[in-house]
């Protein structure tokens, strides 16, 4: 088992749904259960999803929990999109959180492609983690 929270892209998909749901309050109140209720949901099942995985004891069962997250990324940067284009979120904050959702998609990516090529231990785990702040 890992722990989600040593992950740089859990971190950051964890403030990227901070941001989602402060960005929200500039919706109208009558988006509450439609737009702003998919947006929290998708940005939220993205850590969620890596927090999962990170549970789970096979590199198989992450890689298959970085795809679903990966999938709610995908689901998140439509919904971004929509409420940009209604006059929903601002161009700026559209901008923000669509870069970094951008990052966060990459990175997941990335560490996708190492678990199904190679198996890995806890000092990879690890030492991937690094690479992966510096680069950040």
């Amino acid at each position: 088992m890992r722990n989600n929270r040593d992950l740089v892209v859990w971190e950051k998909a964890h403030r990227l749904t901070l941001a989602v749901y402060k960005n929200r309050r500039a919706f109208p109140n009558d988006e509450r259960f439609g737009l702003t209720s998919q947006m929290r949901r998708a940005s939220a099942s993205i850590a969620a999803n890596l927090a999962e995985g990170c549970g789970r004891r096979s590199d198989g069962e992450m890689g298959r929990y970085i795809q679903i997250a990966m999938g709610s990324g995908a689901e998140l940067s439509y919904h971004l999109l929509l409420a940009r284009d209604l006059g929903l979120l601002e161009v700026n904050s559209y901008q923000c959180l669509d870069a970094d959702l951008g990052t966060i998609m990459r990175v997941m990516s990335s560490l996708s492609n190492r678990v199904r090529s190679h198996p890995i231990d806890e000092r990879r785990l690890n030492a991937m983690t690094k690479e992966l702040r510096a680069k950040s």
